[in-house]
């Protein structure tokens, strides 16, 4: 088992992906929570049957797979069928998290997860690391990148913990609020710092 894990976050078009392709290239483990929430709910997972029992059969694709944009348009309108969902399936998420932590040899494994403080998942974590960038340049990537309406942008922003809220949760901060600041060159000071710690312990 690797000696630290640490919890990598950040707001949308923040760069967390960038950030984490730097450290994967210096040989970082690190386990991405997409493809966990994806994982737990593949058939034929105890998570997918409960999710179908809980919120209907229309939950399944006709190959028995989970029709994602049906529970989106459910949950999404409704905070309690959100919290039923992730009753479901934030343990199931929990679970693959400490296997993957466990099986790891390296002095530290990396967890990836947007919504890392949202979901009540820093328990799974020895350290938060945040990719920081202000709200404007947030909103000036997204309208670039995706198309995005500057309503739209605001809205999915607005979807996520406020800057504050990460910052406060967080012992250490990337900052890319700017391209001209190399995130190389922090995730390099930083991949140091933390194989410090991992021996230290």
């Amino acid at each position: 088992m690797a000696a630290l894990t640490i919890g990598l976050t950040g707001g949308i078009a923040s760069g967390k992906s960038h950030v984490a392709s730097a450290f994967i290239a210096l040989g970082v483990p690190l386990l991405e929570a997409d493809d966990v929430a994806r994982e737990v709910v593949a058939p034929p997972s105890p998570a997918l049957a409960e999710i179908a029992e809980t919120f209907g059969a229309a939950m399944l694709n006709a190959d028995g797979t989970l029709n994602r944009r049906a529970l989106r348009e459910v949950v999404f309108a409704d905070p309690l069928a959100l919290k039923k969902l992730e009753a479901i399936t934030h343990p199931a998420i929990r679970k693959r998290v400490a296997d993957w932590r466990a099986a790891q040899t390296a002095p530290y494994c990396i967890y990836s997860a947007a919504i890392l403080i949202e979901a009540g998942m820093t328990a799974l974590v020895d350290r938060v690391l945040l990719v920081d960038a202000p709200e404007d340049v947030q909103l000036r990537r997204l309208t670039a990148r995706d198309a995005a309406s500057v309503e739209l942008a605001k809205q999915m922003i607005a979807a996520q913990a406020s800057r504050e809220r990460r910052l406060n949760a967080a012992h250490d901060v990337i900052d890319n609020r700017d391209e001209r600041v190399a995130v190389e060159a922090q995730v390099a000071r930083l991949h140091r710092m933390y194989r410090r710690l991992a021996e230290s312990i």
